[in-house]
């Protein structure tokens, strides 16, 4: 049972992630060569606990199929990333799309309806595993280009200093 005093509030959000990396980091001047590379469930929980956080998304049991969440009656999926794509093994209703930095902050390079994140990677093959990789510089595009501002996920508190949203099509006279 976790103690008042030792359960973090949301605001600290940030600030674990930022001493998460800081960690990885000793680790890794400690064991040169070796990389301690948070990934796969702590990087998407990460960004699920974010969307809770952020953009009120109302987190669904874990690997719930098809979304992991939900916010103004929409299935949210979250993807996070350190890298430079994701993966979607289908279509969601709704998409949002971080970029993990290693100060705590993010970037979100997608916020918007899952077909158009989708009709990037429809006509490509899966890999093994079902997935369809999708490039963030692609996604970026689309939201630019596509993704009006009552289509997006509206923000419930302020972002942490050094998070970045992508444009999206009416802040950029639709192009």
């Amino acid at each position: 049972m976790n103690s008042p005093l030792l359960t973090p509030a949301p605001d600290e959000v940030p600030a674990l992630i930022r001493d998460l990396y800081a960690i990885v980091a000793k680790l890794e001047s400690i064991f040169p060569g070796r990389h301690f590379t948070p990934d796969g469930h702590l990087v998407g929980s990460i960004g699920e606990a974010l969307a809770s956080t952020y953009y009120g998304v109302e987190l669904c049991r874990a690997s719930t199929e098809g979304y992991d969440g939900l916010r103004q009656g929409r299935k949210v999926e979250v993807k996070a990333t350190q890298g430079d794509r994701v993966a979607l093994s289908s279509c969601p209703e709704h998409l949002l799309v971080f970029r993990l930095n290693v100060d705590g902050s993010f970037e979100e390079c997608f916020n918007g309806p899952g077909t158009l994140a989708w009709a990037l990677v429809a006509q490509r093959k899966a890999t093994k595993n079902g997935q369809h990789q999708v490039s963030l510089a692609a996604l970026k595009r689309v939201m630019l280009a596509e993704v009006p501002a009552e289509q997006m996920l509206e923000l419930i508190k302020e972002l942490p200093p050094g998070t970045r949203r992508v444009a999206h099509s009416s802040q950029t006279g639709g192009r």
